[in-house]
């Protein structure tokens, strides 16, 4: 035992250079062309796993898919059972501005030395898969998310809230063994992945329903309940759904927040959260269904840590709101036509205007025809942007449709912060700038906004190459 590699106390890497290795291997996240869905598998990931003495069964878990809203329905969660007094780690994909903010304790990313030594010690065991296992080079994905079953198992923590990456069925993240499963929100995304159809990208996302165990699904399509509702009876999961014997009634909100009362089986709830929109209620409705259930099954959760829990519950760009000299600027990484959609519905539920200038721009894969459709009804003035993410649509292209749907194009650039000082010049006091789009997008907004120094992936120019 004293020769494993996970006993280690020190590492020869520092941060940039543990990053540059695991940014090294294969990326779907950030390959130009999409993965082929049928090359996806577990038979890696779990001989990853059984070489690294099975960290992902060593804390209790709670598994979320969904295709909207599954980052702040696993931030309010682990929000909660950090309130109670649990050490909670907590997975989440992709990140804004560095990469150590996926891997948490509660809402605290891993700290970048932390980090580095968990590369350095399981990177033998890492090679090992790939030179004499059966199926490959472990990827990027799959590296960053045995490194947080490790660093959970490692730091001791009580309950691990993990969110899958891509789908469920075949997504890294599944194989855990759950306490509790939660899918939330069912919408058209990663088409030429999961689907084309809200059937098909539900039997995707059902994928992570184990037998026998609880599975919370919040409002759904019927295409999609009835998908969940068939497995589940499959599996022997009692199944619960939000939307069925619960409601939520919006009492008052402000640019600092909501207050609501939800009403459930338990009887009334008063509470509060920082996150604007009417959906953001439907993702905090899931998010105490999975606490409720959870308490009922053993784990000691009280009421006033689920209510100080979402209280004080942080997720950036989200309807992320800042002002300059009485500009108002909302970043929401919307990324699909049902999200910009419910960012419509929120920038007019909470945010008086007089006009609006839209810093746009858009991953491949998405539909872009269908977001700026949505987006169009807030009659804005567009400046077109590309991110840095390599799978950003070019800005020309961008433009061309938004043009084609008759809204103004007054810029087109390949530089977010610059497009954004761009916005706040044109603008007025009263006026609205929003970034949106992509999580890129907003992200970069965010960094223009408050200063945040983003990290930057020079290398990766190669790491493209390879993928195509």
């Amino acid at each position: 035992m004293a020769d494993s590699p996970l006993l280690r106390t020190s590492t020869r890497l520092d941060y940039d250079a543990a990053l540059e290795r695991v940014m090294g291997l294969a990326n779907f996240e950030r390959s130009t062309q999409d993965p082929e869905h049928w090359s996806f598998h577990l038979e890696r990931m779990g001989l990853l796993m059984e070489r690294l003495a099975n960290p992902h069964l060593a804390v209790p878990a709670i598994h979320v898919a969904g295709t909207k809203g599954k980052g702040s329905t696993v931030a309010m969660i682990t929000s909660a059972l950090t309130a109670q007094g649990y050490k909670v780690g907590l997975y989440t994909s992709p990140h804004l501005h560095r990469t150590v903010e996926r891997i948490r304790i509660g809402l605290d990313p891993i700290a970048p030395e932390d980090f580095a030594a968990l590369v350095d010690d399981m990177w033998p065991t890492v090679e090992s898969v790939g030179e004499t296992g059966p199926y490959g080079d472990v990827t990027f994905f799959e590296m960053l998310t045995a490194m947080a079953f490790v660093w959970f198992e490692r730091v001791g923590a009580d309950l691990q809230v993990v969110e899958v990456g891509l789908g469920g069925r075949l997504d890294a993240t599944n194989v855990v063994a759950p306490l509790i499963c939660a899918i939330t929100h069912i919408s058209l995304d990663h088409v030429s992945t999961l689907g084309n159809s809200i059937a098909a990208i539900a039997g995707e996302k059902a994928g992570i329903i184990k037998r026998g165990v609880p599975v919370v699904v919040a409002p759904q399509p019927a295409a999609a309940l009835e998908v969940f509702s068939k497995v589940a009876t499959e599996k022997g999961a009692p199944l619960t759904d939000v939307s069925s014997g619960r409601s939520w009634r919006m009492l008052e909100s402000d640019m600092s927040g909501q207050s609501f009362e939800l009403a459930g089986p338990n009887g009334k709830r008063m509470l509060r959260i920082p996150l604007l929109g009417a959906h953001q209620l439907d993702n905090a409705s899931t998010a105490v269904t999975v606490l409720e259930s959870l308490a009922e099954s053993g784990v000691t959760l009280s009421d006033d840590s689920i209510a100080r829990g979402l209280e004080n519950v942080k997720w950036p760009a989200r309807m992320h709101f800042a002002s300059r000299n009485g500009r108002q600027v909302v970043a929401d990484g919307a990324h699909n036509p049902h999200s910009a959609m419910r960012l419509v519905e929120a920038v007019r539920d909470h945010v008086e205007f007089r006009r609006v200038f839209l810093v746009f721009g858009a991953l491949r894969g998405h539909s872009l025809a269908g977001m700026l459709s949505e987006l169009k009804q807030l009659a804005p003035e567009v400046l077109v942007v590309r991110s840095r993410d390599p799978r950003s649509l070019a800005s020309d292209e961008v433009a061309e449709e938004a043009r084609r749907q008759g809204l103004p194009v007054v810029s087109v650039s390949d530089d977010v912060g610059d497009s954004t000082r761009s916005a706040l010049e044109r603008a007025e006091a009263g006026d609205l700038i929003i970034g949106t789009g992509s999580l890129t997008v907003a992200a970069e907004v965010i960094e223009e906004m408050e200063g945040v120094e983003p990290e930057l992936y020079p290398y990766l120019d190669r790491q493209a190459a390879k993928m195509g």
